[in-house]
C-alpha cells in the first residue's frame, strides 16, 4: 500500500472553535488502521477504537466516517490529528 497504515482521528464539537477560529479540543481520539478495503467514497478505509473513516491520504482528510456504527452528529467534525502520517 502506497497510503499511511494509521493515523489519529480526533472527534472534535463545532462549538468549541477558538477565537481565532481554530478547532477547539476534541472530545475523543481513535487510532485507527488501514483495513486494505476502499470505502464508498473511492479513498482508503481505516478503523480503529470505535472510528470508521474513508481518508484521502493526499490531503489528509477524513471523507466519511462512523462513529461507534453511527453517522456524525450534527456539530462534530473528525480531522486526522497534526503531524500525524506515514511511517506513524
Amino acid at each position: 500500500m502506497s497510503h499511511p497504515q494509521n493515523y489519529e482521528l480526533l472527534l472534535i464539537p463545532d462549538h468549541s472553535r477558538t477565537r481565532t477560529g481554530a478547532p477547539g479540543r476534541p472530545i475523543r481520539s481513535a487510532i485507527v488502521a488501514a483495513t486494505g478495503e476502499t470505502g464508498a467514497s473511492g479513498y482508503p478505509r481505516y478503523a480503529g477504537q470505535g472510528m470508521e473513516a474513508d481518508i484521502d491520504p493526499e490531503t489528509r482528510t477524513v471523507e466519511a466516517v462512523l462513529i461507534d456504527g453511527e453517522e456524525l452528529d450534527p456539530g462534530m467534525s473528525v480531522q486526522v490529528a497534526e503531524g500525524d502520517g506515514p511511517g506513524r
